[in-house]
């Protein structure tokens, strides 16, 4: 079964809170929502909306474009990656990419032109 978005949100938020060996009670005060629902959200229960998922990356401190990219690259590759390897440098494409004013090759898109034919009929 294909890793659902809440789970890899949930996952990261977890992998976050316990590197940063705190509570769920320490965190779930400081973004005001209550113990059990950020349970929830964490094992892939409950989806968190933005307004939460906002609050929730405040009270860990941690920035919310950082959790959506720990996400995207757990989802891309199918699995969530050790609690250890959260902390490691990685590399970030679209940053770099915009920095250098490219686009890089690993997200370059080719859209084949229409054939003449296709255009004929047209």
């Amino acid at each position: 079964m294909a890793l659902l978005l809440r789970e890899a949100i949930g996952d990261s938020l977890r992998r976050t809170r316990v590197s940063q060996s705190r509570t769920l009670r320490e965190v779930s005060n400081s973004a005001r929502v209550s113990l059990g629902y950020l349970s929830e959200i964490e094992r892939g229960r409950k989806e968190a909306s933005s307004e939460l998922l906002a609050a929730i990356c405040e009270a860990l401190d941690v920035p919310l474009s950082e959790v959506l990219v720990d996400v995207s690259e757990t989802m891309a590759v199918g699995a969530a990656p050790a609690i250890g390897e959260r902390g490691k440098e990685r590399k970030n494409v679209t940053t770099d990419a915009a920095v250098s004013g490219r686009i890089a090759q690993e997200t370059r898109v080719v859209i084949p032109a229409p054939s003449t034919q296709a255009l004929a009929a047209a």
